[in-house]
């Protein structure tokens, strides 16, 4: 393992992390630790329930019905504009009451 000040890390930090992308073995010492770089996989679930609060079910749900609209648009020669803050309109449509004929409902 290459190990690393922390200064030293700072400096090239780009290089650094590139290396440990690649497989190579770097840690830098923090006080009396050494703390690895290395990649972490994550997933689009991950993201979505950290940013979002959306279980990989309710994921799943929006996807199909953002398809759906996208699909029905595009058939009917219109485009489907995304705008503005989506954790604001993700909230915003769950506190919408859910009626038979409301677009998405189960």
């Amino acid at each position: 393992m290459k190990t690393l000040t922390i200064t030293t890390a700072r400096q090239n930090l780009g290089q650094w992390l590139k290396k440990a992308a690649n497989g190579e073995s770097i840690g830098i010492v923090v006080g009396a630790q050494i703390v690895a770089l290395r990649p972490v996989p994550v997933e689009a679930t991950d993201y979505l329930e950290a940013e979002y609060g959306l279980t990989p079910e309710e994921a799943d749900r929006a996807a199909q019905r953002i398809r759906a609209e996208s699909t029905a648009a595009r058939r009917a020669g219109q485009f489907v504009e995304v705008t503005g803050n989506l954790a604001q309109a993700v909230a915003a449509r769950r506190k919408e009451p859910r009626t038979g004929h409301h677009r998405g409902a189960a």
